[in-house]
């Protein structure tokens, strides 16, 4: 049997977001986190407000982890940024499926038949770290070529991004969002 861990957290806002109030994100509290398994990305099963739902935890580079509130899960934990939330966590039974982005969907809808199987194989966390790679990109250039990279590689059976450390456990590359003031 899994612990279940229980705490409060507030809500944020991010400070730039694609689209105003589409989501809001929360850092768990040291303590908290510290429970949990790992410092790296850690799926989970859980309540917010007593809504029951499936996540994935992000590292945060500062040895914990924080959570986005997608604008579904918010609307129906009747929560919205600048709340106090209750959360009841444990780590899942089950890996999580990443949400993948629109530009590497239609690249793998577009990518040789190797590629496509290739990203079917692999785990959720190798897809999650794939995404990760693509969406870290700093401008938009990189993120087309890391897109190709990665249907190129997957089509030769490349499994796992070189060179990411998944765990975050201090990388400033993985860390919460700011939160808007």
């Amino acid at each position: 049997m899994t612990k279940t861990i229980r705490f409060k957290a507030k809500l944020f806002r991010p400070a730039k977001s694609e689209k105003t109030g589409s989501w809001t994100f929360l850092t768990l509290p040291p303590n908290a986190s510290a429970e949990l398994p790992s410092r790296g990305m850690t799926a989970i099963e859980d309540t917010i407000n007593g809504f029951p739902f499936q996540a994935t935890l992000e590292p945060d580079g500062q040895k914990s982890h924080w959570l986005k509130v997608d604008r579904k899960l918010g609307k129906s934990a009747d929560a919205k940024a600048g709340d106090i939330v209750t959360l009841e966590i444990a780590p899942a039974g089950k890996e999580t499926e990443p949400e993948v982005p629109t530009d590497l969907r239609k690249a793998l809808a577009a990518a040789a038949p190797k590629a496509r199987a290739g990203w079917s194989d692999i785990t959720p966390n190798a897809r999650r770290d794939w995404i990760h790679w693509i969406t870290s990109a700093k401008q938009a250039e990189t993120r087309t070529r890391r897109i190709k990279n990665t249907c190129s590689m997957l089509a030769t059976g490349k499994r796992r991004v070189c060179c990411f450390d998944r765990s975050g456990f201090s990388s400033k590359s993985m860390s919460a969002p700011k939160a808007a003031i």
